[in-house]
């Protein structure tokens, strides 16, 4: 079954561009647009996708806004930040509201629908050109992380994590169950002191663990 998304972004032919390339190959399905944040939620709401796939600059209500508000539901779809290079700050506090993904409107065709496969299967997704900038600016996690408190398996649990692998994945690579492999991740998270999957990412990328 192909994976839902919804795209929110201001300038309709991107979106129109985005569509094609993400409906090339049939594994994702764009069901609704939206072109500000306000317009978003009702899709989202309407459509119940799988994936939302939001810029941050619109108007009115902004992506962040957005993000914010989505984070609050029950069963929010997972969410993924598409920004560009001169966004930094926006970047960083979407990795604060919880979103799990963060792309560049430039990437490759095929690096986006795999990234909206995998965010639709739990995993985290960021782009290497977005960690690099990201890693100077984490120095609030630099004194929570407690990696040395991570057992071997938390290690491993770790590094599969970072590189975008959701807990199904996890599980098959390690012989575990998901239920298993989300128990680690708990204990994962908790232990480095952050919130989500894309925050421990991070700390492993800042590491070099990943």
């Amino acid at each position: 079954m192909a994976v839902r998304v919804v795209l929110a972004d201001d300038e309709a032919l991107l979106r129109r561009g985005l569509k094609v390339l993400l409906e090339a190959d049939g594994r994702v399905s764009v069901v609704g647009e939206a072109a500000d944040g306000a317009e978003l939620i009702d899709v989202v709401l309407a459509h119940l996708p799988d994936v939302v796939l939001v810029d941050v600059q619109m108007p009115g209500v902004d992506g962040l806004e957005a993000v914010r508000r989505l984070r609050t539901w029950a069963t929010p779809p997972a969410i993924a930040v598409l920004t560009t290079f001169d966004l930094d700050d926006y970047v960083a506090t979407a990795l604060d509201l919880g979103a799990q993904g963060f792309l560049l409107k430039d990437a490759e065709p095929e690096a986006l629908v795999r990234a909206v496969v995998d965010l639709a299967a739990g995993g985290a997704v960021l782009d290497p050109r977005i960690t690099a900038r990201l890693l100077p600016r984490l120095r609030g996690f630099r004194a929570n992380r407690q990696l040395d408190s991570l057992s071997a398996r938390e290690r491993q649990v770790l590094e599969l994590l970072a590189g975008g692998r959701s807990n199904h994945s996890i599980a098959d690579e390690l012989c575990l169950s998901e239920a298993t492999v989300k128990s680690y991740v708990s204990t994962v998270l908790t232990k480095l002191g952050v919130e989500n999957r894309v925050q421990a990412a991070l700390v492993a990328h800042q590491v070099g663990v990943w």
